[in-house]
């Protein structure tokens, strides 16, 4: 009967406009949740079959949920340097457990990037989600394969014990006086045991004084600093002109080297001009050599480190380019070296591409880790779960596990969050549209309730 179908219509009515109601109160609720993806219930008409030419049958309607995950919110500023967000397609890969992952442990997917570390030290959202990402293997790279979610694991930014960089390059900025008062000595000179700059620097009583020495100051690979000088003394001008003696040496308690803790020894030249010209230098080996200097581990080979100090081999750069000859007193400007000491975890920054550094009280900053981007075919098509996150589905397609900003994944902002994507003003007219469909469809049925009781009537 029509009037039958006529109240089924309104129910289904209700039915579609209370889905819709609570589609708009999970909106507003979640206003400032970071990162939420609207709902919408719309809705598709039921046609059904007509028996009988010339009279219709209601079919009513039905309520479709519609996700709007692949829409991006407003990218805000955040306080924190582990507050993250997704500029472009993509969603953080997290799990509900930081440590013992399996194969069998679930990975779900979320772009609610407000994290920061436990008690434990691994960076997890507010919604109890830890962050996954490839860590550093020993030699500085990461294993990124874009098939395997097992390769990634939870992201630690405080259980990474000190750092210490040992020292590969000093920048020397200096002047050597080019017309400086001979050394009293210079007859004498010699950079072997008994007459050298080494042996002086070891006791004044023997060896030959410099008129002239840059000291430096190197890290080793156990963060110890140790003092090394370039001693420099001019050579005669009336037939040597623009070059001096060199040596570099360091404390023979600490390098083993004869004489006295002299690691290298030979001549320095300068052009016309005043430049230093390493063609015609001789320090650092055969003419023209890199200006480098070589200290075997301890145990090794002279000139090595020495033994009592256990510590590795290590190649020093020395940056000459800034040390000149010219007519004004001999001076140091400035000597810089990159080596840095013990340093402890002091912050944790993270940049667009996913790395994620300690920044050590050394100075010293270092790669730990970098953040996985999962991408979907369809990211509609996810199954929403508690937490603000998704869990794949057919409808969705497989995920694929990308660095930032490859291969259509979008890039880290790093000290930002991403905002909800509910408007209030659409959700309150929604509210109030909703409202009156739901009471006019409630109309509907206490219309045929009545028309019913009319037929009822009709017998009377």
């Amino acid at each position: 009967m029509s009037i039958n179908s006529a109240m089924l219509a309104g129910v289904s009515g209700l039915v579609a406009n209370s889905s819709s109601m609570a589609a708009i109160s999970d909106n507003i609720a979640n206003l400032n949740t970071t990162a939420y993806k609207r709902s919408q219930v719309n809705f598709a008409n039921i046609v059904t079959s007509q028996a009988v030419k010339g009279r219709y049958s209601a079919g009513g309607v039905q309520g479709v949920t519609r996700q709007y995950i692949a829409q991006q919110g407003l990218i805000q500023s955040a306080a924190s340097s582990t507050d993250l967000a997704i500029s472009g397609d993509g969603f953080f890969v997290v799990t509900e457990k930081a440590a013992g992952l399996t194969n069998a442990d679930t990975r779900v997917f979320t772009r609610s990037g407000s994290f920061s570390p436990d008690a434990d030290g691994y960076l997890k959202n507010d919604s109890g989600f830890y962050l996954q990402g490839w860590p550093v293997k020993d030699d500085g790279t990461f294993d990124t394969d874009p098939s395997d979610l097992t390769r990634l694991q939870p992201i630690n930014v405080k259980n990474l014990g000190s750092a210490v960089k040992a020292t590969s390059n000093v920048v020397v900025t200096a002047n050597l006086n080019a017309q400086g008062t001979l050394s009293p000595d210079l007859g004498t000179y010699a950079p072997t045991a008994g007459n050298s700059m080494a042996d002086y620097a070891n006791d004044p009583t023997t060896g030959t004084a410099p008129d002239f020495e840059i000291e430096m100051n190197v890290v080793d690979s156990q963060g110890g600093t140790h003092r090394l000088t370039i001693g420099l003394i001019r050579k005669d001008p009336t037939t040597n002109p623009n070059e001096w003696y060199a040596e570099v040496y360091g404390d023979p308690s600490e390098v083993n080297a004869s004489p006295s803790g002299q690691i290298a020894a030979g001549t320095l030249a300068f052009t016309g001009d005043g430049a230093l010209d390493l063609a015609n230098s001789d320090l650092f080996g055969s003419l023209g050599a890199s200006p480098t200097i070589t200290l075997d581990a301890s145990g090794g080979t002279a000139p090595n480190w020495a033994d009592t100090l256990g510590i590795k081999a290590q190649t020093i750069s020395l940056n000459l380019d800034q040390l000149t000859q010219y007519n004004s007193a001999s001076a140091v400007k400035s000597v810089n070296p990159d080596g840095a000491t013990v340093g402890n975890v002091v912050g944790v920054e993270v940049d667009e591409n996913g790395y994620v550094s300690a920044i050590f009280d050394n100075s010293e900053v270092r790669q730990i880790a970098k953040v996985a981007i999962a991408t979907f075919r369809n990211p509609d098509g996810l199954q929403s779960v508690s937490g603000n996150s998704y869990r794949s589905t057919i409808q969705s397609g497989e995920y694929t596990i990308q660095e930032p900003g490859v291969a259509g994944a979008g890039k880290i902002s790093p000290s930002t969050l991403e905002a909800s994507t509910v408007d209030l003003s659409s959700e309150f007219t929604g509210l109030i549209t909703t409202q009156k469909a739901y009471s006019a469809c409630s109309k509907i049925i206490t219309t045929a309730d009545q028309m019913l009781d009319e037929l009822i009537n009709i017998r009377r």
